[in-house]
């Protein structure tokens, strides 16, 4: 074909909606201007129609009437924006085989981002207190007043509750249902049977809840992404804010939370030389977890993380996202870094295809 493909490995559920231009927030027009500019063409595929033993696979590629589904020879390099179940072996095989895949894993337990950041002595300062099981709640409740309670390995807010102490010493339980803030009483000595199995099944992870700094009365938390690019290099792309809806304490986007330009939030928050101090230190500490999880997750590349910035002006890691949720940016009004949060991808794609190594 003569054509120097990129792979773009998608989810199922966007793959199919391809042909209808139905893709959610995964922008197609935005790889393929990205792609172009690095004189590749993108090819968007998903795990079940590569076959790495024959060497081929089944991907769409637009042509001048839409998006045609064709049979290629499976792209040298592949950037994987897929989430799978856990035990999945597929993007490894590929890797086998000589592909180069990067972000092959783009989820992540939090208890394991966790403990190999705990490794990083320069790092340890900046982690939220964090347990696990029936045990671990116990001795939170015990030493803090204010509780997250997140899933590990969920995703956009879903799931997550918030346990504080009030002024009577009673324990409350907040919750969203529908996208409605409720709320229960718990005792301590008596933690209902539901709460103790999401506990002791490790389905959830307890954390001391950061006091978020707060813009107009909402807490927020800054998006910080990270990605390799033409030369390997981590570098950050952007960041912007979310800010939580009213009365709530989730701030993801997807759970009602808003995206506004991190200078916003933080020039509410600070004074005008702490705000850009804060805004640079973030970043800068966005940058160096990247590099301290490079050399335990392989194929690392592309990484979306959530910093806090406390009221006092400390700053805590929150969260990785191995699959950005680059519509932030869209919707904070940045439409020009969005679209660089996919060109830097595609220039590293470009690097890798042209012989670069591989963290």
């Amino acid at each position: 074909m003569g054509q120097r493909l990129v792979g773009i490995l998608l989810n199922a559920a966007a793959h199919r909606g391809i042909p209808r231009g139905r893709t959610g927030w995964e922008s197609l027009a935005c790889y393929e201007e990205a792609a172009a500019a690095y004189g590749l063409t993108p090819c968007y595929m998903k795990l079940s129609d590569i076959n790495p033993v024959y060497g081929y696979c089944a991907a769409y590629i637009k042509g001048p009437r839409g998006y045609k589904k064709m049979l290629l020879p499976i792209p040298q390099v592949i950037h994987n924006r897929a989430i799978y179940a856990v035990g999945s072996t597929g993007t490894e095989q590929l890797t086998a085989y000589g592909v180069k895949v990067f972000n092959r894993q783009s989820r992540y337990g939090k208890d394991e981002i966790h403990r190999l950041l705990e490794l990083d002595s320069g790092l340890r300062r900046h982690l939220p207190d964090t347990e696990a099981g029936t045990e671990g709640l116990e001795q939170m409740m015990k030493r803090h007043s204010d509780l997250i309670l997140k899933p590990r390995r969920g995703s956009v807010g879903k799931g997550i509750m918030r346990l504080k102490r009030d002024d009577n010493e009673d324990w409350i339980l907040n919750y969203l249902h529908n996208h409605r803030m409720m709320k229960a009483n718990i005792s301590p000595s008596r933690l209902p049977f539901a709460l103790v199995n999401l506990m002791d099944t490790g389905t959830y992870l307890v954390q001391e809840r950061i006091p978020l700094a707060e813009a107009a009365g909402r807490p927020f938390d800054l998006r910080v992404t990270v990605q390799r690019g033409w030369g390997g290099e981590w570098a950050v792309t952007g960041l912007f804010a979310k800010l939580a809806s009213p009365g709530s304490f989730v701030s993801n986007i997807a759970r009602g939370g808003e995206a506004v330009e991190a200078a916003l939030a933080l020039e509410q928050a600070f004074p005008s030389r702490a705000a850009a101090h804060y805004r640079m230190s973030a970043a800068a500490l966005a940058l160096a977890v990247a590099r301290s999880l490079e050399s335990s997750l392989p194929g690392l590349a592309d990484l979306g993380l959530d910093i806090a910035v406390t009221q006092d002006g400390e700053l805590f890691f929150i969260e990785c996202n191995g699959r950005d949720q680059r519509y932030g940016f869209y919707k904070a009004g940045l439409p020009e870094i969005w679209k660089e949060s996919y060109r830097r991808p595609m220039g590293y794609a470009r690097y890798l295809l042209d012989g670069g190594a591989m963290q």
